[in-house]
């Protein structure tokens, strides 16, 4: 026997349990726990002229949610794999992950947690910065920005 779920919701979250009649051994039961998990990405495009701050906003239609409630993280996309530039846990300052040479003190946690990169350079041109929001425990909303840099 199977149970088939079909237009799977958060909503359908939780403990299903199978129980059937079998002869001559009695009510035999199963017990299964679902938890669907729910993960959204957007992805936008920012322009920045060289040697400017580059800015990042967060979740940037998200405005109206209060971010500093929920732990966040920015990581940027560098040699085909992602590499963590700050992580932010609620009521706590940020922790800057300065292991990159290219990023170290050029990277600052903004006004309502956007990224500040200053200056801008021209290896910052493709690169593509992602910020990622753990609403809860297994969801996360997630934004990634591919960055454009233009001289003057």
């Amino acid at each position: 026997w199977a149970l088939h779920l079909k237009n799977v919701t958060m909503s359908l979250s939780g403990q299903y349990k199978c129980t059937f009649a079998t002869f001559p051994y009695g009510t035999k039961a199963a017990k299964i726990q679902l938890i669907v998990k729910a993960e959204e990405e957007r992805h936008y495009l920012k322009k920045v002229w060289l040697n400017e701050t580059l800015e990042i906003s967060c979740l940037e239609d998200m405005t109206s949610k209060n971010l500093s409630t929920y732990p966040l993280k920015w990581l940027v996309g560098e040699n085909g794999r992602k590499q963590e530039l700050v992580i932010k846990e609620p009521s706590c300052p940020a922790v800057y992950r300065n292991s990159s040479a290219r990023y170290g003190q050029r990277v600052l946690l903004g006004f309502n947690n956007a990224l500040k990169v200053f200056p801008s350079k021209i290896t910052d041109d493709g690169r593509v910065f992602s910020c990622h929001v753990l609403y809860h425990p297994e969801r996360v909303q997630k934004s990634s920005t591919t960055v454009r840099v233009f001289g003057k």
